[in-house]
C-alpha cells in the first residue's frame, strides 16, 4: 500500500510572493506545515485532538528551488511519509508548476518527543503513517 499522501492544488497568493512577485522563499515551509496538518487530518489525527503528551519538532529541513512559481500561477503540492525511523519522521513534498514540471522538492524531518526526550513512535500513529 502506497504511503500516506496530501495533494494541494492552488495558485499562489499575494501573500506567497515576494516584492518581485516570485514565492518568497520561507513561504514553501509554512506551505508544507499545512499540507503536514491535512495529512494528519486525514489520518483521523486532527490537531486539536492529537495527544498533548507528545511534542513534535522539526529537526531537518531540505527544499531545492528548480523552477520560479510566479504570482497568480496554479501549482500542486504532493506532500508525503518519506520514511519512518524509531523516534523521527521523514515528510517528502514536490511542486509542481503549471506545466507539470518539477519546480521545488524537499523533506521534513520531526522526532517524536516526550518531556524533552526521543521517544519511539507511538505504534498507533506509525500504522497510521505507514499506510
Amino acid at each position: 500500500m502506497p504511503p500516506p499522501t496530501v495533494e494541494f492544488k492552488r495558485r499562489l497568493r499575494w501573500a506567497d510572493a515576494d516584492a518581485a512577485g516570485r514565492l518568497h522563499f520561507p513561504r514553501i515551509f509554512e506551505i508544507v506545515e499545512e499540507a503536514e496538518g491535512e495529512l494528519l487530518r486525514g489520518l483521523g489525527r486532527p490537531l486539536d485532538l492529537r495527544e498533548r503528551t507528545y511534542d513534535f519538532p522539526r529537526v531537518h529541513v531540505e527544499c531545492q528551488f528548480r523552477r520560479v512559481l510566479a504570482l497568480d500561477a496554479p501549482f500542486r503540492l504532493l506532500f508525503t511519509v518519506g520514511k519512518l525511523g524509531r523516534t523521527s519522521i521523514r515528510y517528502d513534498y514536490k511542486v509542481f508548476d503549471a506545466s507539470e514540471e518539477l519546480a521545488i522538492e524537499g523533506t521534513m524531518t520531526v522526532v517524536v518527543m516526550r518531556d524533552g526526550r526521543p521517544v519511539e513512535i507511538p505504534p498507533d500513529l506509525r500504522v497510521a503513517l505507514e499506510g
